[in-house]
């Protein structure tokens, strides 16, 4: 492959990155408003609740999609069948998936809701589990093509807002459902917006005939990438499922909340997967694994970055960002912090996976169960050490997160390596600058945070860019070589 293609590659993961970094901003403005109605008027125990129902339908999202949203990808690539029959077979099989997942969640009720009484519009949040595999599938069809706006808008703008809306709006209705009414709204709401791009650019299926013997080699072949993705998803969620187990709703309510806000770091990583699955799978198919290396390597630093900045501006001054959902949520700064490192260090290990998926499937299945392992372990560990000790409830209910943070250290070491030996090449996206702007990014953060109690709205409006403003500007002279730059820069004509 040329170096011209190559760098058209490196232009294509910048456009995707641009626009996602928009998309983070967006997303970032409207998450806000959700968590202060959900917190302020909702309360902890309310959003408790909410938070363990999602869990058990996001999961079964999750399987649902087989693995679709990035071995769609491999599938365009590779298959000789027109791309519209693909992407329709691939729409029919999350269907079918979520119909088993949406059927067993309506039988069996409790699941979602274990202590609390079931009332009758919470039956349809299973129905919920068809709108998030097909707007994923639908999404990953259209990133094939390089539209990574249509992602953007659909989980950073009509999502976010539509459930921000609803729980403002339910909540005349019932503080005890609204929140979940309102989830089920905003999935109707993004599958919408995800479908309509999805058929005015690929069109219906006209000719198309699903064929069983296709359809099972599909899913045959996705097994090991859907088991990736739910473990990847798992490794988010167990934190919770485990809290669960140990502590109140109320905890669980508030943990939920540090969760959300250092899960938005994490949407830069997942949002670059479609536009990097077929940028690898491209380069894969032309033999050229060196520029798969250096894509990967490339995507790496952009995240690692970014997600440092954000957690570095979010995380120090963790007390008042948690304060703003309420008063008894600043109980879980020490979840935030060790939640915020968490994204950080997990980047290189979900980089590393976008090759390795394509590559090394069942080694890097056999990677992710261990690491999911050693996190499950670790949690309780953590939370049962911690609790004998005696530390405080706040620092117990951050046991879960302290054990992600090392479950993902370790995570990203084994993927790193293991892909770097596959392709003969490096592909860490480590770099001293993020030392040296890291360290002064604390510097400032520090002096915000001496601000007195009355003046926390200038420990947010004045902190928060001023740590952005230091480690990017430090990052930009020390770390950002041409190639990054082209983030930043136009389209060449």
């Amino acid at each position: 492959m040329s170096a011209d293609s190559d760098d058209k590659d490196i232009q294509a993961l910048a456009k995707g990155g641009r626009t996602n970094v928009f998309g983070f901003v967006l997303r970032l403005a409207a998450r806000i408003p959700f968590l202060f109605i959900a917190g302020r008027w909702y309360g902890e125990e309310a959003l408790g609740r909410f938070a363990y129902a999602v869990l058990v339908v996001e999961l079964a999202a999750q399987l649902a999609t087989l693995g679709l949203k990035r071995g769609l990808a491999e599938q365009l690539s590779a298959n000789k069948r027109h791309p519209v029959w693909v992407v329709w077979d691939a729409l029919l099989l999350g269907a079918l998936a979520s119909a088993l997942g949406a059927v067993l969640l309506a039988l069996f009720p409790q699941i979602m809701f274990p202590n609390s009484r079931i009332n009758g519009l919470e039956a349809f949040l299973p129905l919920t589990i068809f709108a998030l595999a097909g707007s994923d599938i639908a999404l990953a069809a259209l990133a094939y093509r390089h539209d990574v706006a249509s992602t953007v808008r659909a989980r950073a703008v009509v999502e976010p807002w539509a459930i921000s809306i609803g729980a403002f709006g339910f909540s005349y209705y019932s503080l005890r459902d609204g929140l979940i009414l309102s989830y089920v709204v905003s999935m109707l709401a993004a599958l919408v917006a995800s479908l309509w791009p999805f058929v005015r650019a690929y069109g219906l299926p006209q000719g198309w005939r699903p064929h069983p013997g296709v359809l099972f080699a599909t899913v045959r072949r996705n097994v090991p990438l859907a088991a990736a993705d739910a473990i990847e998803w798992a490794s988010r969620r167990i934190d919770i499922a485990i809290l669960g187990l140990f502590f109140s709703p109320a905890t669980v309510g508030i943990y939920y909340v540090a969760q959300q806000v250092a899960s938005l770091p994490q949407k830069l990583k997942t949002s670059f997967d479609p536009i990097l699955g077929p940028v690898i799978t491209r380069n894969l198919e032309a033999g050229n694994r060196i520029a798969v290396a250096r894509q990967v390597g490339q995507v790496g630093f952009w995240i690692i970055a970014a997600q440092t900045g954000i957690g570095l501006a979010l995380g120090l001054p963790g007390e008042a960002v948690m304060g703003l959902v309420g008063a008894g949520f600043v109980s879980g700064t020490a979840a935030l912090a060790f939640l915020l490192a968490a994204e950080a260090v997990a980047a290189t290990a979900a980089v590393s996976e976008s090759a390795l998926v394509y590559v090394a499937r069942h080694f890097n299945l056999m990677i992710s169960l261990a690491m999911i392992a050693v996190q499950a372990v670790l949690s309780v560990v953590f939370i049962l050490v911690l609790r004998r000790v005696g530390f405080s409830l706040e620092l117990q209910a951050a046991g879960p997160a302290m054990a992600l943070c090392a479950a993902l250290g370790l995570a990203s070491i084994a993927k790193a390596k293991l892909l770097s030996r596959l392709l003969g090449e490096p592909v860490s996206g480590w770099r001293w600058a993020l030392v040296w702007a890291s360290g002064a990014a604390i510097v400032v953060g520090s002096l915000f945070t001496m601000l007195p109690p009355s003046l926390e709205w200038l420990e947010l409006l004045g902190g928060i860019p001023a740590i952005l403003g230091i480690y990017g500007l430090i990052i930009w002279r020390k770390g950002f070589g041409p190639n990054d730059r082209a983030l930043f820069a136009k389209k060449k004509a």
